[in-house]
Order: structure tokens, then C-alpha cells, then sequence
């Protein structure tokens, strides 16, 4: 069933939520669709602090690891037995959309076009990239009638789809400094990137 919202009532009041809340909490499943290759799909917990800080620990592959410190974006994989370091600046991983969370969210500033449509309750964004200097063509959300962002859909310049489902959020849970740094396990290979 429709609200009869529309788009710039539905960018406001996520945009309030949002920017009101110091960290949040989120479950999440992540699918990896790109031509040619099966779909992947990985899942775990979000957390977030504000500024500038996520954690992305992952159950299913267990041990995968992405953190921010503010700073720095670390990849670590288990598999591989090597982190990865990433100016967060200079991040160009899928997740970097995201970030948009970690600061001041403004749809306007942050996304060029924007299309919308209410599909039954919720709301659907498709908001465009800004330039064409992005890792990203489009990211779409879509947005519960308590302006929950429950989904984030993110096509890539190469025609590649992330798709995030996220559950259980929570709001301004009490987050410790310990989440958001890093330090390598002792034999895992580092690698600088993005230099």
C-alpha cells in the first residue's frame, strides 16, 4: 500500500534520522552479482561510528574483516592471510558508498538525479553518482515507512551489482574504540594500496 510520501519528504526524514544518530548497529547480507560469475553472497554485522568509522565483521566467510579508523580502510582476509591498507580517501571498494553514513548525510550534495517510486509501503531511491570520477553509476535504497534504509542496491562503472540487505538496526548503541582499529595478525602479509 502506498504512503503517498514523496521525495523530498522521504531525503528529509532519512537524512534526520541518520544525521541524529552517533553509531549504529546493523546485520547485513551482501551479494556480489557481476557478469559471467555466480552470485556471492556473504553476511555478518555493521557497526558504525560517526566520524568516519565501520566495522564489517563477517560470519559466512568467518574471520573477513573491513574496518575504518577514520583514516584508513583495512581489508582482511584469512583466506589470503593479507590486509590490505587503503587511505579512506582514496577508497574506491564498494562499501565506500556507504560512508555517506559515517558523515553528515546529504542526498542532494552527495547523489546527482534522482528517481522515485513507492513499492507498497516502502520508498525506492535510485540516486545517480554525482561524476563520473565514482566507482559507482547509481546506488538505489530503499527506505521503510519509519525511514529505515533496509536495502542499498550499488551498480559499478563496470556494470558490476553489490546488494545489501541490512536487519536488526540499532540506533546510538554504546560502541567501543577497540571496534574500530586494527592490528594485523603476527605472518599476515600488508599490503599499501591506493597510494
Amino acid at each position: 500500500m502506498a504512503t503517498g510520501r514523496d521525495l523530498q519528504e522521504v531525503l528529509k526524514s532519512v537524512e534526520q534520522r541518520y544525521n541524529r544518530a552517533a553509531t549504529l548497529e546493523v546485520r547485513f547480507e551482501q551479494r556480489y552479482l557481476t557478469q559471467g560469475r555466480a552470485t556471492r553472497v556473504e553476511t555478518g554485522d555493521l557497526s558504525l561510528r560517526k566520524p568516519g568509522r565501520m566495522r564489517w565483521q563477517y560470519a559466512n566467510p568467518a574471520g573477513k574483516l573491513f574496518i575504518s579508523d577514520g583514516k584508513w580502510l583495512w581489508f582482511y582476509s584469512p583466506v589470503e592471510n593479507r590486509a590490505e591498507r587503503s587511505q579512506l580517501k582514496n577508497a574506491d571498494d564498494f562499501r565506500a558508498p556507504l560512508a555517506f553514513l559515517l558523515g553528515k548525510l546529504d542526498f542532494r550534495r552527495d547523489f546527482g538525479q534522482f528517481e522515485f517510486k513507492e513499492t507498497g509501503a516502502d520508498a525506492n531511491i535510485v540516486a545517480h553518482a554525482k561524476t563520473d570520477r565514482l566507482p559507482y553509476t547509481l546506488v538505489e535504497f530503499t527506505v521503510t515507512p519509519q525511514n529505515v534504509i533496509r536495502r542499498l542496491v550499488v551498480t559499478g562503472v563496470d556494470a558490476s551489482v553489490m546488494e545489501f540487505q541490512f536487519t536488526a538496526e540499532r540506533l546510538n548503541p554504546a560502541l567501543s574504540d577497540t571496534l574500530f582499529r586494527y592490528t594485523p595478525p603476527k605472518g599476515v602479509e600488508i599490503v599499501e594500496a591506493n597510494q
